[in-house]
C-alpha cells in the first residue's frame, strides 16, 4: 500500500511539472519581448530628441512679410528655451505658434492677423495683416467746439480705432483714415488708457458713419461726430450741428432729404437742426 501511494504521488508530480514550466517559460518571454519594446523605445526616444536638438531642425532665421524685419527678433525671442528641459522650442516641428503671435500683437496692436509657415527646416516666414484705421478718437467730447469746422483741433490728442471699435495706435498728423472726420465716444469698461480699448456702440457704429458721409452729399462734409448715450451730434464743416438719435439714420436722412428745399446746410445760417423726435425737424438760426 505503502509502494502504491508513493506512485501515485511521483506521478501526480510528474504529471504537473511539465506544465507549470511552460507557463514559466512564456511568462519568462513574454517579459524579455516587453522588455526589448521599452528598451527599443527608448533608443528610439533618444535618437529622435537627438535629432531634434540638431541644427538642421532648428529655426535659424525668421522672415517678416507685410512688417518691419525688426519684429523677426520678437519671434525669435518667443522661440527661446526648450519644453521641459528637453525639446528645444525653435524646433522646426515644435516651435510656439501661439507665443509668438501673443508677443507680436502685444507689442503691436496695430496688428490684425499673423500667418506662420515653415520655410524649409530651418527658416520660419511671417505673415502680418495691419488693422485698417476707420477713423480719429479723440476723447469723450471736443474740447474746443469753436473748431468744429476744423478737422482736428491742434490741441487734441487723437488714437487710431479699427472697424471694430478697437482703439489700435496714438495717430499722427499725417496718418490717413478711412474717415475724414473725428469721433467722440465712451469707451467699453472703466479704463483710463485708451489704447487697446474698445469703443461703445461698436457695433453702431457703421450706420452712424454711413449717415455723416451721407450728409456731405447734401453740401457740407462732417467733421466731428460725436456720441452722447443714445443721440448723435454730427458737425459740420459749416459749424451747422445736425442732432439725431443712434440707430435712426435712415429716418434721419429721409427727413433731411425732404426738407432739403428750406435748408441751407452751407453757408452756416444754421446754428442746429435738430431730428431726434418723430416726423419733426427743429431749427435754430444764427
Amino acid at each position: 500500500m505503502l509502494e502504491r501511494a508513493s506512485s501515485a504521488s511521483r506521478g501526480s508530480s510528474h504529471g504537473q511539472g511539465p506544465g507549470e514550466s511552460l507557463r514559466a517559460r512564456r511568462r519568462q518571454r513574454r517579459r524579455r519581448v516587453l522588455v526589448s519594446l521599452c528598451i527599443l523605445l527608448l533608443l528610439l526616444l533618444a535618437g529622435a530628441l537627438y535629432e531634434l536638438n540638431q541644427s538642421v531642425a532648428r529655426i535659424s532665421h525668421v522672415q517678416m512679410f507685410g512688417a518691419d524685419q525688426s519684429l523677426a527678433e520678437l519671434a525669435t525671442e518667443a522661440m527661446r528655451g526648450s519644453y521641459l528641459g528637453i525639446v528645444p522650442r525653435d524646433s522646426t516641428f515644435f516651435f510656439p505658434a501661439t507665443s509668438i503671435r501673443a508677443a507680436l500683437i502685444s507689442a503691436y496692436p496695430g496688428i490684425a492677423a499673423i500667418s506662420i509657415f515653415r520655410n524649409g527646416l530651418t527658416g520660419l516666414t511671417i505673415k502680418v495683416d495691419n488693422r485698417v484705421a476707420i477713423a480719429r478718437w479723440c476723447g469723450l467730447a471736443p474740447t474746443d467746439f469753436a473748431a468744429a469746422g476744423s478737422a482736428h483741433g491742434a490741441e487734441e490728442y487723437c488714437y487710431l480705432f479699427d472697424a471694430s471699435g478697437f482703439i489700435f495706435a496714438a495717430a499722427a498728423t499725417s496718418t490717413e483714415t478711412l474717415n475724414p472726420f473725428s469721433l467722440y465716444a465712451p469707451l467699453t469698461g472703466e479704463t483710463l488708457e485708451p489704447l487697446r480699448a474698445t469703443l461703445a456702440h461698436a457695433s453702431e457704429l457703421p450706420g452712424a458713419f454711413d449717415f455723416a458721409r451721407e450728409l456731405a452729399t447734401l453740401g457740407s462734409p462732417v467733421t466731428r461726430v460725436v456720441l452722447r448715450g443714445d443721440e448723435v451730434d454730427d458737425y459740420l464743416a459749416s459749424g451747422t450741428r445736425v442732432t439725431y438719435v443712434l440707430g435712426n439714420e435712415q429716418n434721419a436722412f429721409t427727413a433731411l432729404v425732404s426738407a432739403q428745399g428750406d435748408l441751407n446746410l452751407v453757408d452756416g445760417s444754421l446754428e442746429y437742426v435738430d431730428l431726434r423726435f418723430d416726423r419733426k425737424m427743429y431749427l435754430k438760426k444764427r
